[in-house]
Parts: structure tokens; C-alpha cells; sequence
């Protein structure tokens, strides 16, 4: 696209003669012609001046009138001309190089060395002078005074164009560039010139160099190498280029062209104006202002061209360059989504910083919150041009529409669609983040402020009694970000990315419910709906909606692997602290099928025991036993005594229903165990926090022995359990394995003759069987008959035992005589005795005395014994009794021994240790003091040989003790 860049305007007109040379100085222009003089042209006064107000040292856009003429300036004719401002100096190129005093003109220096020189480049920041003759490229520098000459390298011809790049010199040689090392005339080749034009060598200020090659401007760094994309292309080989920001200018044989450098703008240094000159006239090419370029560029569609010109506005304009950066921004946008560019467009719609609605009104297929008002798309229209880059009003106007017959137009309609709903997402997802943190931060704000409102006065309360969901702060932030959510969650449902819209609603976002809830229904996202309900703290819809899901996956296995009971479980979780309550609600079908989960869930939840099983007592009987079991198998002291009591009352009053069902159809089994009693058994003898004597009252008198006999050993009736299992269940293992169980209980705390006392006990019951029999029956008539039977019952078992019919035990009598003890035992042996020749269950009795032989008193086993026992048969229990008693003698003795001999060690030391003698002479003295001992009472330390006074010693020890007290009373 061409637009005015520059406007000509012709300076000077008909110079007499032949111009060779053309340089500017301040508004001045110097021109060099062919007969060797100087002519200075100034702007003409008389002529109204055509260009803006600019600094009184620029060129002005105005016909230049002569000044006057310097003759003689050169015997020659003028090659070419520089002004060198900084050091206030003209270089001039003739037959030599010479340079002249400003403003007067007047020679200083010839540099004879240069004596044919044809081209030269100056390094103005170091003041330093390359020139090339013939063969030969010289290096002169400048010390402020005169010129010094450096150094001096050949080269393998003639050298046609000459730069400084950097610290190096950049040549054209024949036909090839070549970078020169200025410090030891090294020569690098970087590419050939072409085949027709000279080699041309244009410095940037930068460093870099635009070498040409035929009709092309190629971009190098200082040590030759191609810079990325830099090139430029002329309609033909150029003479020379000059190059001000942004733009190079060539000259041709037939015209002067401009360029625009895109990648080398910033790299160019501006002037106001570029002079050219013709055989006989001056020209000057001052720059269109720059805001009026960018209006050119934005009218025809150069949007790239009117960016880059932008940022080329000065400093102070930064509002105004930024105005019109988000405009051209805005109408490059919307040509680019008219012309299916919607990822471009959409980066352009970001930099214009544009609303969010202002993009979403281009889609009307994404359904917004109806509180939010959206620009409507004719508005959107007054910021383009012309009527050809407006905007339809529906999305469909501005894709191509398929025809029902054409299935590749409706192909391509719907890739259409896909691919701006694609762009639509990258745009929101980058705005994103800005506005959901303001929206976060708005609702910080309103959450401090509601904290400060709470303690404000009475007054004040009163005023602030409005709801803030009603009326809040300033809901802008949030509005915007519900915007961009709830239009982010449409776009990528509709492009297929349930993922991603899950990821969405994990996290902080402001959906709207109403809008993504149908949504979401009726695409089946059912894990992306929980997520709304769950962000949004609607978790009883959630549980809801997953309770079903469960059910639905229970039918016909569908989302069986995503949605399950621990998927409910899990999302019970957090809401453990904050609702107990909707916890327990919906964790009634979690318990039933999995228990053991939920009651981690209970328990991590810190949920109260008492409290779930009341509400299970109350809405799900069924599964407060199945609860309080898990309970207690998990950790039993997270249950109290209570509900320990409970619970085994429910395992209780579900036995005693089976008892009633068998007993009333005479299949009763005392050896019959059905699940329930077998946890029934389990739990009285692991639990001990309920009331046996309460349990005992619901108990048949005449069934249910093996639940009597635990409940007897938690009340330590020890004498009627183990007749119970002696002489009801028939069962002595049950009965040995009692008696270790208290045994090993009570080892620790009872001496080991009190809990070997319960071994004879079984012994005796082994002993006399029908006298512990006709005990056992008629304590049980004892308890039945008792006077003081208690008529509180338990609620939860009361109706159950009514069909039983028993009588209830109402309390043990004689339970405190019955307990173990060293007079009970000499008793019982006593009775024994008299009924000797009773039946007795002997096997049993030997089989007790052969197995547990070291927990029983064999004193007392042998006199409770038949006189008629064998003593053959007591061999398995005397034996390795006999054996313990001898060992135990035996190692008495041998300890005996050693402590005797311990103490006569001891009398013999002490013996030693009085016989030592001290002999004092006139010569001994004390340790302490160092005076004689003499005849006064002396000390003697432990070593024998270290003598001191008595008294000495004993004020040494006072001073230690002193010593020692101050030191702890410093501590």
C-alpha cells in the first residue's frame, strides 16, 4: 500500500551550474558545483513559509534564495560533502580530503595521504576517518587539534563503498563485501554485490549496515551476519540511500523511491528532512506528520503499517498514541473475524483493551445473564470506516451459509463455527485472570467491611440491616467475571471440552447457575454439574443429583466406574464440620452399603457418636446396631458406656426374638448359633462398658447358659460361670479358657496366689459335680425368687421379651461370698473332703492338673484329691511340679552361698583396711597449711599417704559448703 510518506518541494531552481554535491547545514543548504565553488543557500524571507513551526536550525519548506558563494573552494570538482556538527567541521572530497571551519568556510587540514581518494566514512562518537585509494584503506583520527594517522591496510582491489560497522570497516570490493578488522587488516567476505550494480554500503546508526545486491537492501550486523527478515527491494539497483526513521530513501538513474524498514525502525536515527539534488535544482522531502500517516494507513486497511507508526509518536503523546492504538486495534480486529482470522482477531480485541461483551456480541449463540447490558452490535459499527467492516447482527451473517444441498458448505459452516468458538476461549481464558481477581478481591472487601459492620453501634446496625446479597458494594467486578465465566463454560461445552470445562468450575469461578445448570443438563455433564452445585454451596442439590446417579448407575451400570457410593462418601467429607446434619441425611444409603467408609467419614468428620445414633434410631432402626458395631470394631473409644449398653442390647433383643421363634416350635439348641448370637457373644465378652446385672434380667433362666456365664464373669460370679460351662454347656475347654482369660488379666494387679485360686475352684467343681450343681440351681431359684427384683426394663427390649414369657433375675445374692479367696478355697476343701466319695469327673480334673500345673497351689490340689487317687496318675502333674520346686530349691541355695561368700569378701576388705598404720616423725606436715604436724590430732586421706590437720581439714570443709551454697544460690 503507498501512502504520503513525504510531500517534495523544490528548494533551489536553475542553479547556474552543475550541482556535484549537496549537504544541509542548520536551515542553510550547501552546494558544491562543477567549477570548484561553494554556494550557500538560505530560506527566502520574502515568501511565506508553507511548513509547520520547526527549530530555526532545520531545513524550512520554503524556495532557498543564494547567499552567497565561497569560490575557489576546490580545484576540483566536489565528490561529496559532510558536515560533522559535533566538532563544528565540513568534510569535503575533491582531488583530497580536506575539512573547513564552520561557518566561515576557512581550510584547516588537507590530508595529502587522501590524495585520490574516492570514498570515505566517518565514525563521529570516536572521531575517527577511514578513506580508501586505489588499493590502499587508511585510518586517521581526530585528537582535537589535527588528524593522526593509525593505521594503514591493502586490500585485493578497488574500493567502491566504504562504512564503519562498529570496530570494523565494511568495503565493496569488485563485486563482493568484505568486513575489514580494523585492528589487524583481517579480511571476512559476507556475500557478493550482484552480477550489475556497484557495491553499496548504507550505515544505520546502530551499527548495522544495508549492503545492496542488485535491486535488494540486505540488513547485516557488525560482523557481516544476515539479520533476521532485514531486506528491502527497490524497483531498481539504487545510487545511494539515505535512511530516516522509519523509512529508507534511494536514489535511482530515473527516480527516488522510499521504503518503509519494518524490523529496522527503531534502529534509524530522524531528520526533518531529506535533501536530493539534480544536475541543477535541490529538492527536499519533509516527512508527512505522523498522526495523519496513521489515518491513511488505518482508512485504506494497513493496520500493521499504522501500528508500527504508532509507536513512533513522542513521549508526551502517550494518551493520544495509546487512543489510537486501541482503535486501530478494534477495526484490525473486526476485519480479521470477517476475514476467518478469529485467533488474530481476538489477540487484537485483547490489546484494545475492549469489554468483554463488546467480543461476545459478536456470538449469539453464548446465553448471558440478563442483569447484564451488552453494546448492541450497531453501535460497534460507528468505529469502523466504512460500511464494509461493520459488524451484522448475528454471527451467522458473518460466516459463510451452508446450503441444505451442499454437505461441504455445511461442513465448512460448522469448522467455522468451531474454529471462532475456539478463538473466542483463548480470548477469555487470557482476560480471565484480571477480572476474577478483582471479582475475588471485591468480595474480600465486602466480607472486611461486613466484619467492621458487626461492631458498629445500634445506630449504625439499624441502617445495616439490609441485605448485602441484595444491595452490595459494587457488584461491577463480579458482573464482568460472571460475564466471561458463564460464556468461557458455553464455549467449551459447544467445541466438545467437557474436560476443560470441569477444570473451570474445580476452581474459583463466577457461573451463572440458571444458564450453565440447563446447560449442563442437557448435555449430561453430570460431574461438571456437581462442580457448579458444589461452588456455588448448593450441596443438597449436589447430593441430590449424585444419590441418583448412583441409583441410575446401580440399574443399568452406566457411569458405574465415576459415580458410586464412594463418590457420595467423599463428597460428605468437607461438609463434615459445617453441616452434620445434611451429613447424616444422605449418608443413610452410603451406610447400608459401604459401612466401614462411612464410618471413617463419621469419624474423620469428628461427627458425635450420640448424635449419629440418634438420628439413625430415628429415621433408619435397621442400621444403628450395624453402626454401633462398626463403631466399636474401629475404635471403641469413640463410644461411650451408653451406647456400648445399647448396642448390645439391640444384639440382645434380636436373640432373644430367635430363642422365642425356636423355643415355640421346640427346635431350641443350646448349641446353636446363629450370626446374630455369635455377635451377640462377641460383643458382652470385648465390650465393658454395659450394665451385666440390667442384661441378666432378660436373660431365660433355663436357656441362653453361655451369654449367663459371660455375664456372671463381669459381675465375678466366677463359681456359677464355670459351673455353667462345666454342667450346662458341657464344654471344659470353655471353662479352662475362663479361667486363663481372668487369670492373665489379674496377674497384674492380684498377687499370683489370689488368681491361682480360681483353678481350684474349677478343680472342685470337677470334684463334686452334683453339689456345684444342686449350688448353681439353687442360687439361680435364689435370684428368680429374690424380693428385691427390679422392675425397670429397657425400652428397646421390653416388647420382645413379653413373648418370651421368662421370669426376669432381678439380682445375685450371695455374689459377694462367692468371690475367690484364700478362706473360700480352705472351705471348699473342707466340704470336699466330707463328700469324698461323690462322683467325680476325674479325666477333667487330671487333664487341669497336667495343663496348668504351674498356676495351681499343689498343696491344696493334693488335699482336695480323693484319697483313692493313684499316684501314677498324678505323675504329669507332680513331675514337672516336683521338678520346678527342686529347681527353685536349688538356685536358693546356690544364692545363699554367693551372698555368704559376698560377705566374708566384705569383713576381709574391711579387715585390710583397719590394719594400715601411719607413722608420724618430727618431720611429717600438713598438706594444707604446711606446718609440722607435730603432736596435734591429724587426718588421714583415703590414699594413705596424704597427711593434714584435723583442724585444717575441717575448715576446708566448711569453705566447699560455702562455696557450694553461693554457687546455687547464683544459679
Amino acid at each position: 500500500m503507498v501512502h504520503g510518506a513525504y510531500d517534495s518541494f523544490e528548494l533551489i531552481n536553475n542553479c547556474p551550474t552543475k550541482i556535484d554535491a549537496v549537504e544541509s547545514y542548520g536551515s542553510k543548504l550547501l552546494v558544491g558545483c562543477s567549477d570548484g565553488s561553494l554556494r550557500i543557500y538560505g530560506p527566502d524571507s520574502s515568501i511565506a513559509d508553507q511548513s509547520p513551526p520547526f527549530d530555526s536550525l532545520a531545513l524550512r519548506k520554503k524556495p532557498y534564495a543564494l547567499e552567497r558563494t565561497v569560490a575557489w573552494f576546490s580545484k576540483k570538482a566536489l565528490l561529496s560533502m559532510k558536515v560533522l556538527e559535533s566538532r563544528g567541521l565540513l568534510l569535503s572530497l575533491s582531488e583530497s580530503i580536506a575539512f573547513h571551519r564552520l561557518p566561515n568556510f576557512e581550510t584547516i587540514v588537507v590530508i595529502a595521504k587522501a590524495k585520490g581518494a574516492n570514498v570515505y566514512s566517518w565514525d563521529d562518537r570516536r572521531g575517527f576517518l577511514c578513506f580508501a585509494r586505489q588499493k590502499r584503506v587508511s585510518i586517521f583520527r581526530h585528537d582535537g587539534r589535527g588528524f593522526l594517522e593509525v593505521k594503514e591496510f591493502g586490500v585485493p582491489d578497488t574500493v567502491k563503498s566504504i562504512s564503519w560497522s562498529g570496530e570494523n570497516i565494511c568495503v565493496g570490493v569488485r563485486k563482493d563485501y568484505m568486513i575489514l578488522n580494523a585492528t589487524n587488516g583481517a579480511l571476512s567476505e559476507v556475500f557478493s554485490s550482484g552480477k550489475i550494480a556497484p557495491p553499496l554500503v548504507v550505515p544505520l546508526p546502530s551499527g548495522e549496515l544495508i549492503l545492496g545486491k542488485e535491486n535488494i537492501g540486505v540488513l547485516v550486523d557488525q560482523n557481516g551476519k544476515l539479520v533476521q527478515a532485514g531486506r528491502i527491494c527497490w524497483s531498481e539497483a539504487p545510487i545511494a540511500v539515505v535512511i530516516q526513521k522509519p523509512y529508507a530513501i534511494a536514489l535511482s538513474p530515473r527516480r527516488v523511491e522510499i521504503r518503509v524498514l519494518h524490523d529496522a525502525c527503531h534502529l534509524i536515527k530522524s531528520n526533518n528532512a531529506i535533501v536530493v539534488a539534480s544536475n541543477n535544482s535541490v529538492y527536499g522531502l519533509f516527512p508527512v506528520p505522523l498522526g495523519a500517516q496513521i489515518v491513511q494507513l488505518t482508512a485504506s486497511g494497513e493496520f500493521e503499517e499504522a501500528l508500527t507508526l504508532c509507536k513512533l509518536l513522542p513521549p508526551k503523546d502517550a494518551d493520544l498514541r495509546a487512543a489510537r492504538e486501541r482503535l486501530i486495534h478494534t477495526r484490525y480486529a473486526h476485519y480479521l473475524f470477517e476475514n476467518g482470522c478469529y485467533e488474530e482477531a481476538m489477540e487484537h480485541f485483547l490489546a484494545s483493551q475492549v469489554d468483554i461483551t463488546y467480543v461476545l456480541s459478536l456470538y449469539p449463540s453464548i446465553v448471558l445473564p440478563k442483569t447484564t447490558t451488552i453494546p448492541k452490535p450497531e453501535k460497534l459499527m460507528d468505529l469502523s470506516p466504512d460500511d464494509s467492516s461493520g459488524l451484522s447482527d448475528d454471527l451467522e451473517t458473518l460466516l459463510p451459509q451452508p446450503s441444505e444441498s451442499d454437505e461441504n458448505a455445511a461442513f465448512e459452516f460448522k469448522k467455522t463455527s468451531h474454529n471462532t468458538l475456539m478463538a473466542l476461549i483463548k480470548y477469555l481464558q487470557k482476560k480471565g485472570y484480571n477480572i476474577v481477581e478483582k471479582a475475588a478481591a471485591e468480595g474480600m472487601e465486602e466480607v472486611v467491611l461486613d466484619a467492621i459492620g458487626d461492631n458498629f453501634t445500634s445506630a449504625r446496625s439499624k441502617k445495616s440491616n439490609k441485605r448485602h446479597d441484595n444491595v452490595p458494594i459494587n457488584s461491577a467486578a463480579r458482573d464482568m467475571a460472571a460475564i466471561l465465566d458463564t460464556a468461557l463454560l458455553q464455549a467449551l461445552l459447544l467445541t466438545g471440552q467437557p474436560s476443560a470445562a470441569l477444570e473451570l468450575l474445580n476452581g474459583l469461578n463466577y457461573c451463572d447457575v440458571k444458564i450453565c445448570e440447563e446447560l449442563l443438563q442437557n448435555g449430561n455433564h453430570y460431574a461438571a454439574l456437581l462442580e457448579l452445585y458444589k461452588s456455588n454451596s448448593m450441596h443438597r442439590e449436589s447430593l441430590r443429583l449424585l444419590h441418583q446417579l448412583v441409583e441410575e448407575s446401580k440399574r443399568n451400570q452406566s457411569h458405574a466406574g465415576e459415580f458410586g457410593p464412594e463418590a457420595i462418601v467423599e463428597y460428605l467429607k468437607p461438609l463434615c464440620g459445617t453441616d452434620p446434619m445434611l451429613v447424616l441425611e444422605f449418608s443413610l444409603f452410603v451406610l447400608e452399603n459401604r459401612p466401614t467408609q462411612t464410618i471413617e467419614l463419621f469419624l474423620s468428620g469428628n461427627i458425635p457418636a450420640d448424635m449419629v445414633n440418634a438420628y439413625l434410631k430415628q429415621h433408619a432402626p435397621n442400621m444403628q446396631g450395624r453402626y454401633l458395631e462398626l463403631m466399636l470394631a474401629m475404635n471403641e473409644n469413640r463410644i461411650s458406656a451408653n451406647l456400648q449398653n445399647e448396642m448390645v442390647q439391640i444384639s440382645l433383643s434380636e436373640v432373644l426374638e430367635w430363642y422365642s421363634e425356636l423355643s415355640a416350635q421346640q427346635m431350641w439348641d443350646e448349641k446353636a448359633y446363629s450370626p446374630t448370637r455369635k455377635k451377640l457373644l462377641s460383643a458382652l465378652e470385648s465390650i465393658s462398658g454395659y450394665n451385666p446385672e440390667a442384661l441378666l434380667e432378660h436373660l431365660p433362666p433355663d436357656a441362653l447358659f453361655e451369654e449367663h456365664a459371660i455375664l456372671f464373669g463381669k459381675m465375678n460370679q466366677h463359681e456359677l460361670a464355670l459351673s455353667l460351662y462345666v454342667h450346662k454347656l458341657h464344654v471344659p475347654e470353655l471353662a479352662l479358657a475362663y479361667c486363663d482369660r481372668v487369670y492373665d488379666s489379674a496377674v497384674h494387679r492380684l498377687p499370683v496366689k489370689s488368681c491361682g485360686n480360681l483353678y481350684l475352684t474349677l478343680l472342685q467343681i470337677y470334684l463334686n459335680p452334683p453339689k456345684t450343681t444342686k449350688y448353681f440351681e439353687n442360687s439361680i431359684m435364689n435370684l428368680a425368687s429374690s424380693p428385691n427384683t427390679s422392675t425397670q426394663k429397657v425400652s428397646s427390649v421390653a416388647s420382645l421379651k413379653s413373648k418370651v414369657g421368662c421370669k426376669k433375675i432381678a439380682s445375685i445374692e450371695g455374689a459377694e461370698d462367692m468371690r475367690i479367696g484364700p478362706s473360700n478355697t480352705d472351705t471348699t476343701i473342707e466340704e470336699s473332703s466330707e463328700e469324698g466319695g461323690s462322683t467325680v469327673i476325674f479325666d477333667q480334673v487330671l487333664d487341669l492338673l497336667s495343663r496348668r500345673w504351674d498356676r495351681i497351689n499343689g498343696a491344696y490340689a493334693l488335699k482336695i484329691l480323693p484319697r483313692e487317687t493313684k499316684l501314677q496318675n498324678l505323675l504329669p502333674f507332680l513331675g514337672p511340679l516336683v521338678k520346678k520346686s527342686s529347681e527353685a530349691y536349688r538356685n536358693s541355695s546356690v544364692i545363699k552361698s554367693l551372698r555368704q561368700t559376698e560377705n566374708l569378701q566384705v569383713k576381709d576388705e574391711l579387715y585390710n583396711q583397719r590394719k594400715a598404720t601411719v607413722k608420724i616423725s618430727r618431720d611429717s606436715t600438713c598438706s594444707l597449711c604446711d606446718k609440722k604436724i607435730g603432736t596435734s590430732v591429724f587426718a588421714i586421706y583415703p590414699n594413705g599417704k596424704t597427711l593434714v590437720h584435723f583442724v585444717c581439714f575441717r575448715d576446708s570443709q566448711n569453705k566447699k559448703g560455702v562455696t557450694r551454697g553461693s554457687l546455687l544460690k547464683k544459679r
